[in-house]
């Protein structure tokens, strides 16, 4: 049995990385996209991505199309929250790439309405499903590493002038943008703070945009400190992710596109060394394991491997972190 897909805007980052897995995935039928800016359509044509589907004339040709049991919301970030209240009022599961908006109060309703319709909403945190983090995050989970105590990532990138411009119109700047990835993985692992300090600084020149941002999450017993600036050197081999327990340490650098881990153990177990060693660890393309997971829980065939409440925790830290959501945290 194959599950029904469209694609609802073309805006996003990530949207032609999804386009390509959608159409790939034996799983899915993907009966293709919505644009509703015609430049946007146009350019789109020409990437390899889109080649060969079909391209919707109406939102109401999607939505009301009735073989399409999903939708992939990939438009511009200050659209897609009102384009998934459309999908999910039209009874349809979404696959929400992030982070989730700014309004909080929005998001908050679109996952009511969703559970109250047994509808899934997926965020589009690409790492979840990235071998290295899935490793950290088993690690932990099952308590191999011990208590955890110490959480520190880095993720940062450089933008252009327009992109810039363009990101400054988001409080919280880089942070909102891009560090949300790594919350989304320290959620995971530690789960709701009790207190959030956030630093958003500008040092080139749109001084609106947060180019340089650290926040800070603490816990009872840990604390989680995750860095992203978007004025940084070659970036991506520095990506980095690492989690320090009572019975060991594991450090990922780089993210991609081969994971790169390092494990570290208080003594030989569970197939280890003492001390520190190299892991392999599987390159996965992005997104592909994703929508693996999401079809098997559109088909029941699993649970959801984040649920409704840790996606709504996620962006309240985002937010939060972001200087979005006001007042004090954790009173």
């Amino acid at each position: 049995m194959k599950v029904g897909f469209a694609q609802y805007g073309v805006a996003h980052a990530h949207a032609a990385g999804k386009a390509s897995v959608l159409k790939s995935n034996s799983r899915v039928a993907f009966y293709g996209v919505y644009e509703p800016d015609p430049a946007l359509m146009a350019s789109a044509m020409q990437v390899e991505a889109y080649q060969g589907v079909h391209w919707f004339s109406t939102r109401e040709e999607m939505l009301q199309d009735g073989r399409i049991d999903a939708v992939a919301v990939e438009g511009a970030v200050c659209d897609n929250l009102a384009r998934a209240h459309e999908v999910v009022g039209c009874g349809k599961h979404v696959w929400l790439d992030k982070p989730a908006g700014t309004d909080w109060e929005a998001f908050s309703a679109l996952v009511a309405a969703a559970r109250d319709r047994d509808l899934l909403v997926q965020l589009g945190y690409m790492f979840r499903y990235n071998a290295g983090f899935q490793f950290i995050l088993d690690w932990a989970e099952s308590g191999r590493l011990g208590e955890l105590f110490c959480v520190r990532g880095r993720m940062s990138t450089s933008l252009s002038q327009e992109r810039r411009m363009e990101l400054a119109a988001y409080q919280g700047g880089i942070l909102f943008e891009l560090l949300c990835h790594l919350v989304d993985i320290v959620i995971s692992l530690l789960g709701r703070p009790v207190t959030i300090t956030s630093f958003l600084r500008n040092e080139l020149d749109t001084p609106s945009f947060r180019d340089n941002t650290l926040v800070v999450f603490e816990y009872p017993r840990a604390m989680a400190m995750l860095e992203s600036a978007a004025i940084e050197t070659s970036p991506f081999a520095a990506r980095r992710l690492e989690v320090y327990g009572t019975r060991g340490s594991a450090i990922l650098e780089p993210f991609e596109p081969r994971p790169a881990l390092r494990l570290c153990l208080d003594r030989d177990r569970d197939g280890y060394k003492e001390g520190w060693q190299e892991i392999p660890v599987e390159a996965r393309p992005r997104y592909a394991a994703s929508l693996q997971a999401l079809v098997a829980d559109i088909l029941g065939e699993k649970e959801p491997d984040r649920s409704l409440e840790h996606e709504l925790l996620v962006q309240e830290m985002v937010l939060r972190a972001s200087g979005v959501l006001e007042g004090k945290y954790g009173q």
